[in-house]
């Protein structure tokens, strides 16, 4: 599999965030270490790190939590829709409407927007 710009965007934020936690712990977040800490191979890691391998949704949840991300942003890079959210679309169709409606919303407004449905005043 070639490698696309997300998988590569994907890699590097996910290489990014394991070389800034190695700085304080090296042992504890070399590929070796942080592959077995999730249960894969270092190969794949190191697969998923350089943008040549898509990984499943536990995977990256897996990395995230070890890595200290939110995992969302890294699903979609991975082209996968996290399970809750594909479970609210399922049973309220009228969301990826908001969605479309908000995606082109200034940063400001959509933070705006958010607090407003949040805390119920709207």
């Amino acid at each position: 599999m070639s490698p696309g710009p997300a998988e590569q965007e994907l890699g590097v934020r996910l290489r990014e965030a394991r070389l800034a936690r190695a700085a304080d712990a090296p042992r504890d977040f070399s590929v070796r270490a942080l592959s077995a800490r999730i249960g894969v191979s270092a190969a794949y890691l190191s697969l998923v790190e350089r943008g040549a391998e898509r990984p499943t949704e536990a995977v990256i949840r897996a990395l995230a939590e070890a890595l200290g991300l939110d995992p969302g942003p890294l699903l979609v890079l991975a082209g996968r829709v996290p399970a809750e959210v594909a479970a609210a679309l399922i049973a309220r169709p009228a969301l990826a409407e908001l969605v479309r409606a908000a995606r082109d919303l200034p940063e400001p407004d959509l933070a705006r927007m958010i607090r407003q449905v949040r805390d119920g005043d709207w």
